[in-house]
């Protein structure tokens, strides 16, 4: 894999955390929209998956 790449992967990593920490920030604040730790999962799977896609499709 190349430096380009892993400092693409490393720079989404690094939005991907700061976005899921806010969707677990909000729903911190307001409980009507859903439990912080579910919101928090979720949104770390859905990161973890586009990553791992990502990663996959550099390294062919």
């Amino acid at each position: 894999m190349s430096a380009l790449a892993l400092l693409v992967v490393l720079l989404l990593v690094l939005v991907g955390l700061i976005v899921v920490g806010g969707l677990v920030y909000v729903a911190y604040r307001r409980p009507a929209l859903g439990m912080p730790l579910t919101v928090g999962l979720a949104a770390a799977g859905v990161l973890a998956a586009v990553v791992f896609g990502i990663v996959q499709s550099a390294g062919r």
